[in-house]
C-alpha cells in the first residue's frame, strides 16, 4: 500500500518528457487509480502515459481532492490504499502538498501507516523564489492574501518587518489587482517579484523595488497565474 505524490506540469500545453523525470512514466503505468482535483485533470494527466495492453488511461479509476473535500471523504480516498493497493496524487499547482489541500491526505497516510513516496518535478512557488533572486535562506509561503483591503495592508506591513522572503498566489482573474495593492502597500526600498507563466516560453519575472514600479509600466498579468514575492530591505 503506497500514495505515491507524482508531480504535474504547470501547463497543459507542454510535453511532460522535457519537465518530469522517467521516473514517473513508469510509477503512473503501474498505480491502481489517481486522486486529483477535478476529473478533467486527471485524465488530462493519465492520457500522457502508456500502460499495458489492453489497460488504457480510460480505465484508470479516479477520486477527488479538493477544498470542498470532508474530513470523511478524506478518509475514504485511502481505502483502496489499505487494501494494497498503489494510488497515485497529483495536484494542478505541480507538486502535491504544496498549495495544495494532497498534504491533509498524506498526513492521515502516515498516521493510517501508508507508504508515501515523492518524485521531483516543477513547482511555481520554488521556481518563482529561485528565479526572484531574493532570500532563499529563509522564506514562508502565505497562499492567498487577505481580501479586505485595509486586512491586507496590515497583513503586508506586518510582514515587511520580518527578516524572511514571503510569497503569495491569487486568482489569475486578480492577479493585475493585487499588483498594484502590493506596490500601494509596500515601502519603497521593499524588493518586489513577480513571477508569471512558469515553465512556458512566455515566461517572465521581474524583480524590483517598490520605487521602481511605481514609475514603471506595469505588466498585463489579466488572468495570467502569477508568484508573487517580497522581501524588505533594512
Amino acid at each position: 500500500m503506497t500514495l505515491l505524490l507524482l508531480p504535474n506540469l504547470l501547463d497543459e500545453s507542454l510535453s511532460h518528457r522535457d519537465f518530469l523525470p522517467q521516473s514517473v512514466d513508469e510509477a503512473v503505468s503501474n498505480i491502481d487509480g489517481l486522486i486529483a482535483e477535478s476529473d478533467k485533470s486527471a485524465r488530462a494527466f493519465l492520457k500522457r502515459f502508456s500502460f499495458t495492453p489492453p489497460k488504457t488511461f480510460r480505465e484508470v479509476p479516479i477520486s477527488l481532492l479538493n477544498e470542498h473535500t470532508d474530513n470523511t471523504a478524506l478518509l475514504a480516498l485511502l481505502t483502496p490504499l489499505e487494501r494494497g493497493e498503489r494510488w497515485g496524487l497529483i495536484s494542478d499547482c505541480g507538486l502535491p502538498s504544496l498549495a495544495d489541500p494532497g498534504a491533509s491526505l498524506v498526513a492521515l497516510a502516515h498516521k493510517r501507516g501508508i507508504q508515501i513516496q515523492a518524485y521531483p518535478g516543477p513547482s511555481s512557488l520554488v521556481l518563482a523564489l529561485q528565479l526572484s533572486g531574493l532570500s532563499g535562506q529563509r522564506f514562508a509561503f502565505h497562499g492567498y492574501p487577505k481580501k479586505e483591503a485595509l486586512e491586507m495592508q496590515r497583513q503586508m506591513r506586518l510582514l515587511e518587518q520580518l527578516d524572511s522572503t514571503h510569497l503569495f498566489i491569487e486568482a489569475p482573474y486578480r492577479s493585475g489587482k493585487f499588483l498594484e495593492q502590493l506596490i500601494g502597500y509596500l515601502s519603497d526600498k521593499t524588493l518586489l517579484s513577480v513571477a508569471w507563466d512558469l515553465t512556458l516560453p512566455t515566461q517572465c519575472v521581474i524583480t524590483e523595488q517598490v520605487a521602481s514600479w511605481r514609475i514603471r509600466s506595469l505588466p498585463n498579468l489579466h488572468k495570467r497565474p502569477a508568484i508573487f514575492l517580497f522581501q524588505s530591505i533594512k
